[in-house]
């Protein structure tokens, strides 16, 4: 099975088909952010509800443009009606407590975690990595 990769986003093979879970590894630019909203817009196109994970725990940083891009809007509202549980693990602080201010407002179920409670995201999530993306 082939995965997403693109820049210092790749995604990690979960245990279950309805978890897509990503690991940013370094600085996100323009192009990886309009692929992996590409990716994740495929995703939606194919699927009723997905649960998510991202591991920011190797992440410097973004271009603020990145976020501009009329792909990258998109699948993040898309996301608002095709994603039930989205997990961070290793975000930022800022992000992080943005990201569980926004779980009280948004109807996603959105949660930060430290670095160290990895095990915990993926519970969060409903999967496990494949032994070969641990």
């Amino acid at each position: 099975m082939t995965h997403f990769k693109s820049g210092p986003i790749t995604e990690i093979p979960t245990d279950t088909q309805t978890v897509h879970a990503f690991r940013v590894s370094g600085h996100i630019d323009d192009d990886a952010s309009e692929a992996m909203a590409e990716h994740m817009n495929a995703v939606f196109d194919r699927s009723d509800k997905v649960n998510m994970l991202l591991d920011l725990t190797g992440f410097t940083g973004s271009d603020w443009d990145s976020m501009l891009d009329g792909d990258v809007i998109t699948s993040r509202l898309r996301a608002l009606r095709r994603v039930h549980r989205y997990a961070v693990i290793g975000a930022p602080d800022r992000a992080a407590k943005m990201i569980n201010l926004m779980d009280k407002i948004i109807p996603v179920e959105a949660k930060a975690f430290d670095a160290g409670d990895a095990a915990q995201a993926w519970e969060f999530v409903g999967a496990k990595p494949l032994a070969a993306a641990v």
